[in-house]
């Protein structure tokens, strides 16, 4: 009995901290079958294999059609200082997300996995988690017949670039989680191979809706992924 085909999963947003971990957790994967778009060459870690697609942003749409997704996953996102404005922030969290979102579901794809951040809202009076929110429920409308929306907390993992405060918080995370119970376990950091783990598993599921994943959420789709 033949193997089942692949899942193809479109990544845009394979330069960061989410991006890199999902390329590294496909390595030896014959169950998955990873593309990336992005505006620029992606640094690739030893054992990968695969394609990535360089294009401006306004050539996304087709570049996302090429790949032929049955998964798009969003990992895209920036800082508000690297931005420089809550305009140029906007533009990428929101605007470009959209964008690729959109793109994916025209060419095809089923269902969307959004890398998001714990309380996100809509209704928030914080820019960067109403942001959040807003981009949230937008890509609820666009037509997919799955969309899961992780919310992570911080992420621990190697970075690039330098970021001395989230640096700290890393190492002091540990820590941090052990007081964090109850309602508040949603809080906990989160270790970037693991989230990585965890995409993957949902992109192996099959049942249709829109899906919240928080801390403990995470870990269970992390689990359910075999080998």
């Amino acid at each position: 009995m033949s193997e089942p085909a692949p899942i193809r999963i479109c990544l845009v947003g394979a330069s960061g901290l989410t991006g890199q971990a999902l390329i590294r957790a496909c390595i030896g994967r014959s169950d998955v079958r990873l593309q990336a778009v992005a505006r620029a060459e992606v640094p690739l870690p030893p054992g990968a294999r695969m394609e990535v697609l360089v294009a401006p942003t306004d050539g996304w749409r087709d570049a996302i059609a090429a790949t032929r997704p049955q998964v798009l996953v969003c990992a895209l996102g920036t800082t508000r200082a690297k931005a420089g404005s809550e305009a140029a922030f906007r533009a990428v969290d929101h605007d470009l997300v959209l964008a690729a979102a959109r793109a994916g579901v025209e060419a095809g794809a089923r269902q969307l996995i959004l890398i998001s951040s714990t309380m996100a809202d809509a209704s928030s009076k914080t820019f960067y988690l109403r942001l959040k929110g807003e981009v949230e429920a937008a890509v609820g409308r666009l037509g997919y017949q799955r969309v899961d929306l992780i919310r992570p907390g911080l992420l621990r993992g190697p970075r690039a670039e330098r970021r001395v405060l989230e640096r700290l918080a890393q190492v002091a995370s540990p820590l941090v989680d052990l007081a964090l119970n109850g309602q508040y376990r949603r809080y906990r950091s989160v270790p970037v191979d693991l989230l990585a783990r965890a995409i993957l598993g949902l992109a192996h599921e099959r049942a249709a809706g829109r899906f919240i994943h928080e801390y403990d959420a995470i870990l269970r789709a992390a689990a359910r992924l075999q080998g």
